[in-house]
């Protein structure tokens, strides 16, 4: 059975709850002894991998965090060209890390790294924020959920950039990001993001999971209720399916990773905590 919590902020104080939840930093430690490592071990690393239509900038609270509390933080690019590729370039960049691995994934990044821990034997860890944890053969795109926004007509959802050989680079609408996609956002804040944003290829999410990571290693699965592109429901069960600990968050939207990074921060602390 899949363990279920909480979340907290501060690494351990009652999480703010809705939109109206102000974000929180902290400086307190890891609420765990000797934290993520035992005598003659050393701490694990952080990897954190954006989704589709993101970038780096998404984890800047969590690394702020991890980096307080004495942890190594890489958020690292993901192309967001097609999951077989951008799986192979997070691996590749893991194989490159001594020590244990906590690999975090949000949104699509959850399928990167479902695939991308395969056949790396450092990574300890998976922890699933808001994010995809397809099995083998399931593509990203019949994840969301059948409540999703992404279910919508796609020429309402996108603006489109035909690439070669028939795929689409495609771009978030500003109805559809601000609406849907950053519900607890500032409206500034969420239409900066808009304009920030990184195009994801149609391949990225059409494409069959070739691994499915989740089986073999432990995991930590983030819920935010308030999520409108992969709904609640689509992600409980693939937590429950993956044997994770769940952390559920009342409120939120599909980036409480930006809006709420504590919380997030202390599921990844949990998951840190549970390396030895």
């Amino acid at each position: 059975m899949a363990a279920l919590t909480l979340a907290a902020t501060s690494w351990g104080a009652a999480a703010p709850t809705g939109a109206q939840a102000a974000t929180t930093t902290t400086n307190e430690p890891l609420p765990c002894p000797s934290p993520g490592a035992s005598p003659g071990r050393s701490k694990p690393t952080v990897v954190l991998v954006h989704g589709a239509w993101a970038d780096t900038s998404s984890w800047n609270g969590e690394v702020d965090a991890l980096r307080r509390a004495g942890y190594v933080a890489r958020a690292i690019a993901n192309p967001l060209q097609g999951l077989s590729g951008d799986a192979a370039a997070v691996a590749d960049f893991l194989k490159t890390l001594p020590g244990p691995i906590v690999l975090v994934g949000h949104s699509y990044g959850g399928s990167v790294i479902t695939n991308a821990a395969a056949g790396v034997p450092g990574v300890k860890a998976l922890v699933y924020v808001d994010a995809a944890a397809p099995d083998v053969g399931e593509a990203t795109g019949k994840l969301s959920g059948s409540g999703s926004a992404l279910n919508a007509n796609p020429d309402t959802l996108y603006d489109k950039v035909p690439r070669p050989q028939g795929v689409t680079d495609l771009y978030l609408k500003r109805d559809t990001f601000v609406g849907s996609f950053a519900t607890d956002l500032p409206r500034n804040t969420a239409l900066r993001l808009w304009a920030t944003q990184r195009a994801a290829s149609t391949s990225a999410f059409m494409a069959p999971s070739a691994a499915a990571a989740w089986k073999t290693i432990p995991s930590w699965y983030f819920v935010s209720t308030g999520d409108r592109i992969i709904t609640p429901a689509s992600k409980l069960s693939m937590a429950r399916r993956a044997h994770s600990t769940i952390t559920r968050f009342e409120g939120g939207s599909h980036l409480t990773l930006i809006s709420h990074p504590d919380a997030v921060t202390s599921v990844i602390g949990s998951a840190i905590c549970a390396v030895r």
